[in-house]
């Protein structure tokens, strides 16, 4: 046996003790959490049509289009989550 063998044997005892009571709290924790969905506002038609109009009268470089299509991926979002 060589001489550092017994250097080694403490730390990697402690090592596998360590690892065993991380290991039986990693089990406990892995339920997943409930999720929270966030409510999704119904508009009416009236006020969809409306909105469509004043879309159809902005300028093609209106930034206000391209965030209306984010909010749209964000309202599907919402509602798969429900």
């Amino acid at each position: 046996m060589k001489s550092t063998t017994r250097c080694w044997t403490q730390p990697l005892a402690v090592l596998v003790i360590a690892m065993s009571l991380l290991t039986g709290c990693a089990k406990a924790g892995f339920d997943a959490p409930p999720s929270i969905c966030p409510p999704v506002v119904e508009y009416s038609r009236a006020e969809q049509a409306s909105v469509a109009e004043e879309m159809d009268a902005l300028p093609e470089s209106a930034l206000i289009a391209g965030w209306l299509a984010d909010y749209v991926v964000l309202r599907d979002q919402a509602r798969a989550c429900q």
